[in-house]
């Protein structure tokens, strides 16, 4: 099977950016991206450029546009973020041969310091600044995170996959179905929804000085505020873990009052994202990168490790260890 990012050649890519009167001087250079294409390039008048290329038959163009009309309200209020060009037209999603795209004036910069209290009150006041916004309206075609329904779907696309053989697909039921009763009295409504980026990894937050711009909102959707926030917080040791949320917290609390409410929901979120993540690899494996990028997912270690991960998490949902 040929994937249709085969056909994204580099003098493609050059004609689709020239299709927009901008004018590189170079052929552009791949970034780090696997559910798109991503690449940077410098015009000629010097100014440096990201291209994105949307995965075929993933979003409408719809759900696209909303994330770049986000983006657009955001910048508006100047909230700092990887802002999306628009032609003289206003139009920022673009077509050709087939493909999708939307230009970024490159966002320079290097990740945030976790372990630095003067990046983490800054990251909390830049996640309060968003959340300000984003509560202002909700989505109407971007996705909505549900626990649920997000679990079941992943554990059947790593099912179809056949990755897993008897003994293993035995011990990956179990521990879903454990964690899905786990997870069923961690349910939220409507009033804890917001907008949100969704994806909010150190490789998605760049800056320098403690100015922190947030890039890459492929995946916003609707969910609670604090899954913009429980990434940020990486100490294992619950003395660190609390210095980290109290800097954060202070930050966004700059701007807004802090959702203490939703903090219970930082380990259902975190083994909400260990399971897809696993299911997002085998669902894209058609995808030569992916099989370049993440060779491991063929080997039956793998999924060992997976399975022990995710029991490991199923204590924690119980015990929260940052509670101690």
């Amino acid at each position: 099977m040929t994937h249709a990012f085969r056909a994204l050649s580099p003098s493609l890519v050059m004609s689709a950016v020239e299709s927009l009167d901008i004018w590189p001087t170079s052929e552009p250079f791949a970034l780090n991206s696997y559910e798109n294409r991503v690449m940077m390039f410098r015009d000629e008048q010097g100014s440096q450029w990201i291209i994105k290329f949307y995965r075929p038959e993933r979003w409408q163009d719809a759900t696209i546009q909303e994330e770049h009309d986000f983006l657009s309200e955001l910048c508006e209020a100047d909230v700092p973020v990887g802002a999306v060009w628009r032609n003289a037209q206003g139009e920022s999603l673009h077509h050709y041969q087939g493909f999708r795209f939307a230009l970024f004036p490159h966002c320079p910069g290097q990740a945030p310091e976790l372990d630095n209290d003067a990046h983490l009150f800054a990251l909390g006041e830049v996640m309060g600044r968003l959340h300000d916004v984003a509560s202002k309206a909700a989505f109407i075609h971007r996705p909505r995170l549900a626990l649920l329904d997000g679990v079941r779907d992943a554990q059947q696309r790593v099912i179809d996959s056949q990755r897993l053989d008897r003994h293993q697909r035995r011990a990956y039921d179990s521990v879903i179905a454990r964690t899905m009763e786990a997870l069923a009295s961690h349910q939220w409504g409507d009033e804890m929804m917001t907008r949100c980026h969704g994806d909010c990894h150190l490789g998605n937050i760049l800056g320098r000085d403690e100015q922190f711009a947030l890039v890459d909102f492929d995946d916003c959707l609707m969910a609670p505020a604090i899954q913009d926030i429980w990434m940020l917080l990486s100490a294992n040791e619950p003395v660190e873990w609390r210095r980290q949320f109290s800097e954060i917290v202070e930050g966004y609390e700059e701007v807004r009052p802090f959702p203490h409410q939703q903090v219970a929901l930082i380990e259902p979120l975190r083994a909400y994202r260990l399971i897809r993540y696993s299911a997002w690899l085998v669902s894209r494996w058609e995808d030569p990168a992916f099989q370049l990028a993440f060779p491991w997912v063929a080997d039956k270690g793998y999924w060992d490790q997976h399975i022990r991960q995710l029991e490991q998490q199923l204590l924690t949902l119980k015990a929260p260890q940052w509670l101690a």
